[in-house]
Order: C-alpha cells, then structure tokens, then sequence
C-alpha cells in the first residue's frame, strides 16, 4: 500500500493529501504525512510539514464526535431522549412554538438532519450567505438555527444542516453544567488517551459542535477503533454498544444517495476480487478529511488533506480509500 500511495502522490493524484493512517484490527498498517497548505477553521496556516503530533482541522467529522458525546450524555441520563421534543429544551423562544412543524420537533429529527427548514450550506463557507455562516455571525446563534422556516414535513426529507448539530451542542451543555469541550474531554478524549483536543468556539465563545475540532491522524484513528469495537476502548465500555448498534443503522437517505444516522455517513464498498459489498460507517469533513470504519476488514483509516471548499475535496480520500486499500487488502 505504501508504494501504491507513494505513486499516486507523486503522480499528482491526491491533490492536498497530508495525512493517511490505517489500523486493521488494532494493529498499525499504513501511516504516511506530506506537506501542503494548511488552515485553522478557515484561518491560513501557510505550509506545514505533517506528522504524528500534528493537530489538524477535522471539520465536519466534529458532527460525528458530537453524536458519540451525547449518546454519553444520554446514558447518563443528562440530555434529553432522541423521541423528546425539541422546543421543550429551548422554552426561551415561545414565539417559536406557534408553527405546527416546529412543534412536532423531535431531538432525533435534529439528530438526522430531518427537520425539514429551509436552512442551506450549499454556498461556499466563505459565503456569509451560507446559514452556517450565518449562524457563526449571528447574535443568537439558537433563535438563528430555530427560526429558520420549516418547509417540509420533519423526518421526510435530509438536508445537510449544521445547526442541527449546534442544538445537540446545547443539548449537551445544559445538561451536563459543562461546556461542550469540557465534558467531551472528560467523558471521551481523557478515557482515549487523548490530552487536551483542541475546539474551536466562534465569537460568542460556544465551541462549534459541528466543525471546530482539530486533532492528530492518530488520535482520531482511536475514535474510529472506538466506534470499530462498538463502543468499548481497553475494556472499558465508553459509548454505550446501542448507540453504535443505532449509528450503524440507516435512518435517512441523503442527497447523494448515502444513507445517515445520527451524524454519521453509512455507504457501501468493495475489496478487490469481491462481489460482496462490504458496510462502511465514516465520518466526512470539508477539505477531504474523513473517518472510515469498515467493521468486516476491522479496518479504521483516517484521511486528512488540504482541499478546504473545494467542490472536489472528496476525491483525495476516495481514491486512498478505494484504489490505494481496498485495492490491496
């Protein structure tokens, strides 16, 4: 796999490519960093030489750590079930509650992406047009996500939404006491052996539960392993093994045809020579960065790369993924 990576690199292939880190069943595999342009959510870093310790954007893969993080929560009877309803966690906004969709909310419509809003992150980022964005920019970034007009039924159509992941952000925080940063180290980074993540927060100080994270190739392969040995990290049953059993499970059909549940991406692959197709759970971040777990090969890799709001950013890991892997496992 090395050299087939090495190849593709020096083919101009992986455009952006700066980090691969492969585990199969635990064991390391595969681990390879380069050079390239580099940011800190959206603030240029110039060019970095990659390695081990490097802490990298993880944009959206942040989403998935949020869902890990309130299934903890929810085991510990802190946040409200994914069947309660929304607005009872926002009684600040009454005003809201006079729309007949937006009453029939529930915490797993939020969890899904099926509330059904109008809210759209198919502008560039760098478009304050762009309702995350908006949301960054505005005064409340609550009263912005939940005002946004519900336009189709909840729980009928997805529609990528970053806000949704923000609520669950204060879901966790109003009932753990504790900033979301805080308690995620505590109840899942500090078990992992990960010290001290980096989250980002925006201007009102509220760390982005939707992007903000940024970690080593690494540390987020020891997310995946978690998610890989269905909750369970040194004998330790950290993430309860129905939330993995429920992440796994499709909810929701997406826009690209892919299935979702619970802030995570499920697809289909193949391994060479097989007619089979092979269940793959992972996690997606703007530049190309992504979090694949493939529970059949007991394979967790993790992609980092440079291409941030680039429609194309996709490709890079896509093509370590299938023709660098699973081309040669």
């Amino acid at each position: 796999m090395q050299t087939a990576l090495d190849l593709g690199y020096r083919a101009g292939l992986l455009n952006g490519l700066h980090a691969v880190y492969l585990l199969e069943a635990g064991d390391l595999v595969l681990e390879a960093y380069f050079e390239g342009e580099d940011e800190n959510w959206g603030r240029p870093l110039g060019q970095r030489s990659f390695g081990p310790n490097a802490r990298h954007d993880i944009r959206s893969v942040t989403k998935s750590v949020t869902s890990l993080v309130y299934a903890i929560a929810l085991d510990q009877g802190l946040v409200p079930a994914p069947d309660a309803p929304l607005l009872a966690s926002f009684p600040e906004y009454p005003d809201l509650a006079d729309n007949d969709r937006r009453r029939s909310w529930t915490v797993a419509h939020a969890l899904n992406m099926t509330l059904g809003t109008s809210w759209n992150e198919s502008l560039p980022y760098s478009d304050p047009r762009n309702s995350e964005i908006g949301m960054e920019i505005a005064d409340d970034r609550y009263r912005f996500v939940l005002a946004h007009d519900p336009i189709d039924p909840p729980g009928t159509y997805w529609n990528y939404n970053g806000g949704a992941t923000a609520l669950i952000g204060a879901l966790i925080e109003r009932g753990t006491g504790k900033n979301l940063a805080d308690y995620a180290q505590e109840v899942l980074f500090d078990p992992l052996g990960i010290g001290d993540a980096e989250w980002n927060a925006g201007r009102d100080g509220v760390h982005s539960a939707a992007s903000g994270l940024r970690l080593t190739a690494p540390e987020l392969a020891r997310i995946g392993e978690l998610v890989r040995q269905e909750g369970v990290w040194q004998g330790t049953q950290i993430v309860p093994q129905d939330w993995v059993t429920l992440i796994s499970t499709p909810q929701i059909t997406t826009a690209f045809g892919s299935e979702y549940s619970h802030f995570w991406w499920l697809t289909r692959q193949y391994a060479r020579g097989s007619d089979t197709p092979l269940s793959m759970l992972h996690a997606a971040g703007n530049g190309g960065q992504r979090l694949y777990i493939l529970p059949e090969l007991d394979l967790t890799m993790v992609v980092f790369a440079g291409a941030y709001n680039r429609p194309d950013d996709w490709m890079t890991p896509t093509l370590v993924l299938q023709r660098i892997v699973l081309a040669n496992v």
